[in-house]
């Protein structure tokens, strides 16, 4: 198992410089200038503007530029962005936010989805089945940005029960609605992912030769059936957890909090390339670890699982 991690990790390595260079030169094809942006509508000042292109390397050629920031990467270096400011410090600023947003989002779907797969699947073909399998289809049609502005009016203006935005309450109250929103699609895939997978297993000779032993029939699906149910759920949930934290740039748009899914987009709009990058390789490195996770999990689920 320690040499299989070990691996992984040196795989990293490759993975991290391939994506970081593939989302470097997609950056750098925007269209603009980043130095004349700084300067808004007015021209920029050649004699600054020539200083600054010359510190942050933009006369050279892509594969410099691209030299000067994974070398800065592999030392714990984000780069600065073009007004002089550390990526680390935004990222300290803002990355808080969006992982207790991703971390909340992560435990209501996993905890409704999976107790919503298991009751359908217990209860296929009757009204529960059938409810939840109209929810979570109703789920998967709505939009995140639509689901998000119906919420914030309902629960937020006409009820009053939860802030209608920014995080002044703090956790867990400004961070409830939001969650719900950013979860609601994977809480939907996960419960019908669930149903499908208990199911077959319910359906499998092993459960029937067990049930027909004379082992209860809760303890033969609860301890087994749902144990090999878990593994797709695991890759699943491993998965996105990498594309909550990606992904929360428009619910955190909606809500307004000041988050890496905001800062993210206001970026691309204002072509801050050291941003945009630093960002995205934050969240390469998020979607690595949680494989990592998700293939050490399949171990634990599945003794026949070893890693050699």
């Amino acid at each position: 198992m320690g040499r299989y991690v070990v691996r992984r990790l040196l795989q990293v390595i490759p993975v991290v410089i391939g994506v970081t260079f593939i989302i470097f030169c997609l950056v750098f094809a925007l269209p603009g200038d980043p130095i004349q942006a700084l300067a808004g509508d007015k021209r920029a000042d050649p004699n600054i503007a020539a200083i600054l292109r010359a510190h942050y390397h933009l006369n050279e050629p892509l594969y410099q530029q691209y030299w000067h920031y994974i070398s800065g990467v592999f030392t714990g270096d984000l780069g600065e962005t073009y007004n002089g400011r550390a990526i680390s410090d935004i990222v300290a600023e803002r990355f808080p936010v969006t992982l207790k947003l991703g971390l909340t989002a992560f435990a209501i779907e996993a905890v409704i989805g999976i107790l919503a797969g298991i009751m359908s699947a217990l209860k296929k073909g009757k009204f529960l089945d059938n409810v939840v399998l109209v929810a979570t289809l109703l789920l998967i049609s709505i939009p995140v940005f639509v689901l998000g502005s119906v919420l914030q009016l309902e629960l937020g203006v006409n009820l009053k029960a939860t802030p209608v935005a920014g995080i002044d309450k703090g956790w867990p109250q400004s961070y409830i609605l939001p969650a719900i929103v950013l979860a609601s699609t994977s809480m939907a895939y996960i419960a019908r992912l669930v149903r499908t997978s208990l199911t077959e297993s319910i359906r499998a000779d092993y459960v029937r030769t067990a049930i027909a032993k004379g082992l209860p029939r809760r303890r033969v699906i609860g301890l087994h059936a749902m144990r090999n149910s878990l593994i797709p759920v695991v890759t699943f949930l491993g998965f996105d957890l990498g594309a909550l934290m990606g992904g929360a740039i428009i619910t955190e748009r909606v809500f307004n909090m000041p988050g890496i899914g905001g800062q993210l987009a206001q970026s691309v709009y204002l072509r801050e390339r050291p941003i945009v990058v630093g960002l995205v390789t934050l969240l390469v490195l998020i979607y690595l670890a949680a494989n990592l996770v998700v293939d050490l999990m399949y171990a634990v689920l599945d003794p026949r699982i070893r890693y050699e």
